[in-house]
């Protein structure tokens, strides 16, 4: 009887011993070795070395500030920011899972909110994943309503989004504000301006008005949905004389041999077999594959197969090839076939354009009209082996439609 005691009085001594010891052995948090070894300056280096784009040292700096405080907020969201920004978005998400959980104050809450707004933005994993940042947004602001981070990653979201009048708001907050992210946000807004002035009408347009250095393909998307090439390079129809009745001609064998031609030439049309579509090797699976066959039908030079019938559609273009193109379609459309030659012994308006560059004729041919000009007003530079953005290319296109009057 006194052993069974005994033993229930040791028997919970012993688990509690175990307990302890186990903890014991658990990981303890790191000792700071200097003044700066603390949580706080790790992750605001962490999130200078993020800016500078050196993402495994932002890493190892917000690693370090959770080693000596494991619960501090600030280094897990700023880890989520090296993933994101490095395409892990699952690990992203728990990152940001234990940011919130461990935020304490408004300021790791604001934090943790609007690294949630980059992560839709960039992850775009979820169908409405602008409605899921706009959420964000909202709690960030009830937070604090004049949290810039907060309107400018949202800026940048609607931007993403194709929706540039809520982004031009976003930005403009920022502006006003006057606190954080000032100067980015009014280059933001000059490039909005930008878009707005060339006034792309298709998806496709705006886009590829995002787009830093515009493709073949690109181009051949902006050519058949913003500039509409394929509906005018058609042919006008051929007018058929009416055939003359019994009663206003007496003699139908003197029928006028021009009427004849006519009407054989339209029956020629009409029976002839339809046109082989002309394809590419290597557009099969490209999403503006569409666009692509439909300017290697009208042919715009420069803008054809290689001899091994690929398109290239990845390849970016120069601003001299794209001077190269508009300048085919100027002649199409105007009927001027020497506008290939006629400036080839003019002088160079342009310091970096030498007459024997094959790009020449085409360069003076699309700034003597307007619809190009230089890349640098200061240098006067063309720029002609530079590559073109798509807020440009449309800007240029807008020129093109004014100059013909094509709107």
């Amino acid at each position: 009887m006194k052993l069974e005691r005994i033993r229930t009085l040791i028997f919970p001594f012993i688990i509690c011993t175990a307990v302890l010891s186990l903890i014991s052995c658990g990981p303890k948090a790191r000792i700071a070795v200097s003044q700066l070894d603390t949580p706080g300056h790790h992750t605001f280096t962490g999130l200078k070395l993020l800016d500078l784009e050196k993402y495994p040292d932002a890493q190892r700096e917000f690693s370090m500030a959770i080693e000596l405080n494991k619960n501090y907020s600030k280094a897990y969201t700023g880890l989520a920011l090296v993933n994101i920004f490095t395409g892990k978005f699952d690990t992203a998400a728990e990152n940001l899972t234990l940011g919130l959980k461990n935020a304490k104050t408004d300021d790791e809450k604001l934090f943790v909110n609007v690294a949630r707004i980059r992560y839709y933005t960039s992850n775009k994993s979820e169908q409405k994943w602008l409605e899921s940042a706009k959420s964000q947004f909202d709690e960030a602001v009830m937070i604090d309503s004049k949290h810039t981070p907060a309107y400018y990653f949202m800026g940048l979201a609607y931007k993403e989004e194709l929706q540039f009048n809520l982004a031009v708001e976003m930005f403009s907050k920022v502006v006003q504000l006057k606190t954080d992210h000032v100067a980015d946000a009014d280059a933001q807004l000059k490039f909005l301006q930008k878009i707005q002035s060339a006034r792309p009408a298709t998806e496709a347009g705006k886009r590829i008005a995002l787009v830093e250095r515009i493709t073949r393909a690109d181009t051949a998307a902006l050519f058949m949905e913003e500039l509409k090439i394929k509906e005018l390079f058609k042919k006008p129809e051929v007018k058929v004389t009416e055939t003359p009745s019994k009663e206003a001609v007496k003699d139908t064998d003197k029928v006028a041999d021009t009427t004849l031609k006519e009407v054989r030439k339209v029956f020629a049309e009409v029976l002839a077999p339809a046109p082989v579509k002309v394809l590419a090797n290597d557009i099969t699976n490209h999403p503006f594959k569409k666009d692509i066959e439909g300017v290697l039908e009208t042919g715009v030079r420069g803008l054809e197969n290689d001899p091994k019938s690929n398109f290239n559609p990845n390849e970016v273009l120069s601003r001299g090839e794209f001077a190269i193109m508009l300048e085919d379609i100027l002649m199409k459309l105007t009927g001027e076939k020497d506008l290939a030659a006629r400036y080839v012994s003019s002088k160079s308006l342009f310091p970096d354009v030498p007459a024997d560059m094959p790009y020449f004729n085409a360069i003076i041919s699309v700034t003597s009209r307007e619809i190009m000009e230089a890349k640098n007003v200061k240098t006067g530079e063309f720029a002609p082996l530079k590559p073109l953005s798509g807020v440009e290319a449309l800007l240029i296109i807008r020129k093109l439609k004014e100059k013909m009057t094509l709107n």
